[in-house]
């Protein structure tokens, strides 16, 4: 199982931080490093600062969001960075969130899968050279008939694409169709929930689960208290099940329900009539247990044979700390833990 981390830095303008954090990672043997966008810089930038002087780590966006670019921009972008970095870049995508695609983008948060499934179509198509034509139920490209069909001017390459998705039908068609899955919300012990679905789609089309990368974004916090540091962790869900949504839909409430915490419903009512406190305290201490790497070093290591034993290819690992060099050290100290846990397969 490999590590990887989100992109930190010192300040939100302290690029050059964030660079010499990049490096040291890549020395340290992290396998790759993640930008996200969501309502702040976009992803992809952040990772062309990056790609000339780094040359092993792997560089991914988590998320670019599906509806923010055309699908034209979208591959020209992603095919930039890949030749940037030798073809080490990632193409993380995912659908983000109503809140996020109509309150800040501007954009309707309408068919998302479908949307989905066009976007990443249309890049296979520009990423194979060859001249553009779909016909889909949200995109036409040519957009008029008279119009002459056009080829990227950037030359053919394969892009490796994820896909967070978190239901069903996201699932399968992150199987069916890409090559790695961003698995938000995941808890090994009932990681079932969502690698079924991610199995019938991979199957569906010949395929199987060996065929996508399986990564779990988790945060990594040491402190010999692990339930007051549980409890912290837990507390900051509310606002993911009560804000990350809409009053009649949020896909991070579904996916946790459907792993049988069906008191995270509760949570999201309360948190919409405004009780933030009671809702705070309603989330099961269980699920930052389960979703993060927390506590002392035996901890650690027993969460991390938890998502191994699960099945997942890496972690994407979000450090705590006031400073890249505390975040750092942290990040050494989990590759030691996690070589020793590899090391018990080998052995």
């Amino acid at each position: 199982m490999r590590i990887g981390v989100g992109l930190h830095r010192n300040a939100p303008d302290d690029w050059e931080s964030a660079l010499a954090f990049a490096l040291e990672a890549e020395r340290l043997g992290a396998d790759s490093i993640w930008s996200g966008e969501a309502w702040g810089f976009d992803g992809a930038t952040q990772l062309a600062y990056l790609a000339s002087q780094t040359s092993t780590i792997r560089l991914g966006t988590s998320i670019m969001k599906i509806g923010a670019r055309s699908p034209a921009l979208t591959a020209g972008t992603a095919m930039a960075l890949a030749s940037m970095t030798n073809d080490r870049f990632v193409l993380g995508l995912g659908t983000s969130t109503p809140q996020i695609m109509e309150a800040w983008d501007g954009v309707a948060f309408d068919r998302p899968i479908r949307r989905s499934r066009e976007l990443i179509e249309i890049i296979r198509l520009v990423e194979s050279g060859e001249r553009v034509v779909y016909n889909g139920e949200v995109h036409q490209i040519p957009l008029r008939d008279e119009l002459r069909p056009m080829r990227t001017r950037a030359g053919a390459r394969r892009l490796p694409i994820y896909v967070a998705s978190v239901g069903p039908q996201n699932l399968r068609m992150t199987g069916e169709l890409c090559d790695g899955w961003i698995g938000n919300c995941f808890v090994p012990e009932t990681g079932h929930a969502f690698l079924d679905h991610l199995r019938a789609g991979a199957e569906s089309v010949g395929r199987s689960l060996d065929d996508l990368e399986l990564q779990v974004p988790v945060t990594l916090e040491f402190d010999d208290d692990l339930d007051a540091l549980a409890k912290r962790h837990a507390v900051g869900f509310a606002f993911t099940f009560g804000a990350m949504g809409e009053p009649n839909r949020n896909f991070y409430v579904e996916a946790f329900a459907r792993q049988g915490y069906e008191e995270v419903r509760e949570v999201h009512r309360l948190w919409i009539n405004g009780q933030r406190a009671e809702a705070q305290d309603l989330v099961p201490v269980e699920i930052a247990h389960r979703t993060n790497l927390l506590g002392d070093d035996e901890n650690i290591k027993v969460r991390l044979r938890a998502y191994r034993d699960a099945g997942i290819d890496s972690l994407r690992v979000g450090l705590r700390g006031d400073t890249i060099d505390e975040m750092l050290n942290d990040l050494g100290r989990l590759l030691d833990l996690n070589a020793a846990v590899e090391a018990e397969v080998a052995a």
